[in-house]
């Protein structure tokens, strides 16, 4: 029965003028309303609002049939109270929507081992989802549009969360697909969560500025119209303000004034064909004066996601400059929808080849992400070929190349070809021998040398290339090329990993860790995982904590709690009257106080050992604390066995013990800064810091740190030996 809901939707759907399939449509409406029966979102609405609100959206950008279905339904299979199987979609609304919907459908919460590893995944599988049908994404960009639309009504907390997830992902997802309406809008939204006071001071200068020459726009529209119409041609002219969030980048990462943004005011000339883009551009040349270096032509070289426009910027006659954009209506559909503008409406209908050409970089993306089992290997992907500029570089013939900013000679080696870069030798550019980890500008020819003897790619190349596509093949090519070697290789990174922080085990015991990490990591064993270190697929500093937490399970249980024989150190049998004191057990003493000896700093997980001190209680040491070894001679009576209480028995091991660590790194003068920021992510607190000059430009910091248990402190240390010029870390103790 017709609603406001779906009243509305019909309305919106008719006023397009295309033959969508209403009762497909309305049937999907009655179904997810059905569902989604009794619940209401955060701001006290009916829920089904907001899929009905997201496929206004898909219909605003011209999507098909199945289209609008999945987005009327992609909540109901995880969303409502009564769970609904994928397969009934299928039976009710056919295989289409049922895959855009399952596409569409969140990743069920496993118990990944970290938080990188959840997002990883998530965005693998939205990757995943779109390769197999674009249409996915589209949806899903609809949805985040709609819910950063009526953001206000969550937490504070969530909001910022849910605005940088979409400010770093979604927001530069639209831009990549050139779907620039949809970016911008995501993008203003979320400055507003992220930084309100500088949003609010961008639009008080926008404020003033427009107010100051309000009628700028308006007077100079029909002065160039006439001007076009002498010169016959027919054209629109739209006038726009550069949007907060463009200004906000440029003020805030550019550090620009305000004064010193010329494209504040911009006029949009459409056309009817491409020569009339340069006739326009002539006749506005003619009119005003050209900013120099301000012409950008990429008509004759259309951006990675199909953007095509001339842009150039002037000076008016009051002296005010202001950009001018000249595209043909064409141009301007797709600037504005980005690829959906080529998605037909009428359901069954597929994007033509030029479309599916332009979303190549998803099949890049997701070929990276299998050749790498590190998070951060894969989100560094993301931001570099999908999130970042580009710079466009031409072959020895013409041809024009686009390359993420920053690439080097090997990038466009790779680039061309996964041949021509595993037997490259050198490189050329503007007809001059370069190094090959040359970085390329704007506008050069590049050529690759290559020699049919070349032994293949160094793995020194991995720490040079930047784009994922590269990191991907030469890892391809040690992995089928060099296994044998990456298994040495790999195993002797392994071994030394265990060496430095002091791990030592058998042979078996090395064996049974690596396999137990290789089954954690999803890896099929201990020779595929050391395969997988020696190829660069993953780095040892990745999988240190776990190293860690599998010989803590392998070799500790078969040793003795202790630091010494049983002989040598006082037995206590444990008796009902045995209590436990400060998140520790000791055995038949109770009433008296129990202290962590500053000498050593135990934490939860170290094996450790009491001392019955004069008139202070127990004081616990680790059980290999130098004082305590000294005390085995001399002391041993007053030694008692103590152990740590099982953290779901006690509250005490969920508050924070000392730990101390020594950073040893470069002395430069953002390293202090770079640390804190490391800890203050993994919300941990600094307790003290201070550091010590060293020679040859190397530093110490001494850090004491709120730590939970030694699980904790291998990932903080983790955490920190990915800042760039640390070159090691070892955990001290009070001198």
């Amino acid at each position: 029965m017709p609603d406001k809901y779906s009243e509305h939707l019909n309305a919106v759907l008719t006023k397009t003028g295309k033959n969508y399939d209403f009762d497909k449509i309305n049937r999907a409406y009655e179904y997810a309303r059905e569902l989604h029966s009794g619940q209401f979102r955060k701001d006290g609405s009916e829920y089904i609002s907001h899929p009905v609100a997201v496929a206004e959206i898909v219909v605003g950008l011209g999507l098909d049939t199945d289209s609008v279905c999945a987005a009327l339904l992609h909540d109901t299979v995880e969303d409502c109270p009564e769970k609904v199987d994928i397969e009934k979609i299928r039976k009710e609304f056919g295989d289409s929507v049922a895959e855009l919907v399952e596409g569409l459908t969140k990743l069920i919460r496993i118990p990944f081992e970290s938080q990188e590893e959840q997002h990883m995944e998530n965005l693998r599988k939205m990757f995943l989802a779109m390769a197999k049908d674009i249409r996915v994404i589209f949806i899903k960009l609809c949805d985040r549009l709609h819910n950063m639309r009526t953001l206000n009504a969550k937490p504070e907390e969530r909001r910022r969360v849910i605005a940088f997830e979409t400010m770093n992902v979604y927001a530069p997802l639209a831009h990549r697909l050139g779907m620039q309406r949809i970016k911008q809008e995501l993008e203003n939204l979320s400055l507003q969560y992220l930084d309100p006071i500088g949003y609010d001071e961008v639009m008080r200068h926008i404020r003033e500025k427009y107010g100051q020459s309000k009628d700028f726009l308006t007077a100079m529209q029909p002065q160039i119209q006439d001007k076009m119409a002498e010169n016959n041609i027919h054209c629109t002219i739209e006038g726009r303000v550069k949007t907060p969030y463009s200004i906000y980048r440029k003020m805030y990462n550019q550090n620009k004034s305000f004064n010193e943004i010329y494209d504040f005011y911009a006029l949009r000339i459409i056309v009817d064909t491409e020569l009339e883009c340069y006739s326009a551009l002539g006749v506005i040349h003619d009119m005003y004066n050209l900013m120099p270096g301000r012409f950008k032509d990429y008509i004759s070289t259309p951006k990675p996601n199909g953007y095509r426009s001339l842009h150039t910027t002037v000076i008016g006659s009051n002296g005010i400059p202001f950009e001018v954009q000249i595209r043909t209506w064409e141009m301007h559909r797709i600037a504005e929808y980005g690829v959906a503008a080529h998605w037909k409406y009428k359901s069954g209908d597929t994007a033509s080849p030029d479309v599916m050409n332009n979303l190549k970089w998803i099949a890049t993306l997701i070929e990276s992400e299998e050749n790498t089992n590190d998070p951060d290997d894969f989100l560094s992907a993301l931001k570099i070929d999908i999130f970042q500029d580009e710079s466009f570089v031409f072959t020895p013939k013409g041809d024009v190349v686009s390359m993420p900013q920053n690439s080097t000679c090997i990038d466009f080696a790779y680039h061309i070809h996964s041949e021509v870069g595993n037997h490259m030798v050198g490189a050329k550019v503007n007809g001059t021998i370069v190094p090959i980890n040359r970085v390329l500008n704007n506008g050069e020819i590049v050529e690759i040398l290559t020699s049919s003897s070349s032994k293949g790619p160094s793995r020194d190349w991995l720490k040079i290339v930047t784009t994922s596509q590269a990191k991907a093949k030469i890892r391809q090519w040690f992995k089928k090329e060099r296994r044998a070697e990456n298994i040495i290789a790999g195993k002797a990174e392994v071994e030394n990993e265990l060496r430095r922080s002091g791990l030592v085990c058998t042979d078996a015991q090395f064996d049974e860790i690596a396999n137990n990490v290789a089954k954690r990591l999803g890896i099929m064993d201990a020779e595929d995982l050391f395969n997988t270190i020696g190829y660069g697929g993953l780095l040892i500093s990745k999988i240190a904590p776990r190293l860690k937490e599998e010989y803590e399970k392998t070799v500790e249980p078969e040793s003795d709690v202790g630091i010494t024989d049983p002989s040598q150190v006082q037995t206590v049998q444990m008796t009902s009257s045995s209590k436990e004191y400060a998140g520790v057990e000791v055995d038949g003493l109770e009433g008296c106080e129990v202290k962590y000896a500053k000498c050593c700093n135990p934490l939860p997980g170290d094996s450790i050992i009491g001392f019955i001190t004069k008139g202070h209680g127990i004081s616990v040491h680790k059980a290999d604390c130098v004082n305590v070894l000294k005390a085995v001679d001399s002391e041993k009576d007053r030694l008692v066995n103590v152990a740590w209480r099982k953290i779901s028995e006690t509250t005490a091991l969920s508050g924070h013990f000392e730990a101390i660590i020594k950073v040893y790194a470069k002395d430069r003068i953002s390293m202090l800064a770079d640390i804190s920021v490391a800890l203050a992510d993994m919300r941990v607190s600094i307790l003290s810091i201070n550091t010590q000059k060293q020679k040859h430009e190397q530093t110490s910091i001494n850090l004491v740190i709120a730590c939970r248990d030694t699980t904790h402190l291998f990932n903080i240390i983790s955490r920190i030996k990915q800042i760039p010029d640390v070159y090691d870390i070892v955990r001290g103790s009070v001198k």
